[in-house]
């Protein structure tokens, strides 16, 4: 009888991503083996090219010169090869040592780099959207995050909580990057009635509102000044404000 898609999925998780499958047919022998390795790579590769939304089973088999049937040995559906790229990218997250002194400094840090790591992958922070962490590594990240909110002294349920917030946040602003550079790439950033405009024509646009506008018109330098990544720590800074823990 063959295996259950969870019983493939444990037996991945036990035995690593170093498992693969014999390739079958004339080009076998020429072929690279499937492994959840060259799954991840494959995927990353359309991500990266095409962003999230080019990304299927289908498209991944293609990449790897096989059909979708060859992965499923290694991966159970789409929802579980966004668990390993999310995992992935989490694998390469560097946590520091919890230090009273310095909590805020290191959980803003981490949070960046979760950022820029899904900002290599345009679109790819959807897959961690209505996701149950259950991949060793996204815990990793989620167990540093919360030791960090402790030792600067959060209680263990807003610690919890901000946990959540920062990630939902984290994903979200690293979606509307993506969804904003891939407008411009398209547009060649030339058309100028683009839905993504630069902070000259959006100052343009603010100054020629009606006056029913007052302090859109008046705080219009305010609305649009800094780039998007001072506006990234503008906001955790926001969060951590309200977490009620004291400076260190």
């Amino acid at each position: 009888m063959s295996p259950t898609p969870q019983q493939r999925r444990a037996a991945r998780h036990g035995a690593g991503s170093s498992t693969s499958a014999t390739r079958r047919g004339p080009s076998g022998g020429r072929k690279k083996p499937i492994t959840v390795d060259a799954i991840l790579d494959a995927a990353f590769g359309i991500v990266e090219r095409e962003g999230y939304a080019a990304l299927t089973m289908r498209r991944v088999a293609t990449a790897l010169e096989t059909g979708p049937s060859s992965l499923y040995a290694h991966v159970v559906n789409k929802e579980d090869l966004d668990e390993l790229l999310i995992g992935k990218l989490c694998a390469e997250i560097e946590l520091p040592e919890p230090d009273p002194a310095h909590w805020r400094r290191q959980i803003t840090d981490v949070c960046a780099r979760l950022r820029d790591q899904y900002l290599r992958y345009p679109g790819i922070s959807q897959a961690a959207f209505a996701a149950a962490p259950s991949n060793l590594d996204t815990l990793r990240v989620g167990e540093g995050m919360l030791a960090i909110l402790l030792a600067g002294g959060v209680a263990p349920q807003a610690a919890a909580w901000a946990i959540d917030s920062l990630m939902l946040y984290v994903n979200a602003y690293s979606l509307e990057v993506s969804l904003a550079n891939s407008r411009l790439d398209r547009a060649g950033d030339t058309s100028g009635g683009g839905w993504v405009v630069g902070r000259d024509e959006l100052l343009r646009r603010f100054a020629a509102l009606p006056d029913t506008f007052p302090q859109t018109k008046r705080y219009a330098g305010e609305l649009t000044a800094g780039t998007v990544h001072d506006r990234f720590d503008f906001t955790i800074a926001l969060m951590l404000d309200g977490l009620g823990a004291p400076d260190r």
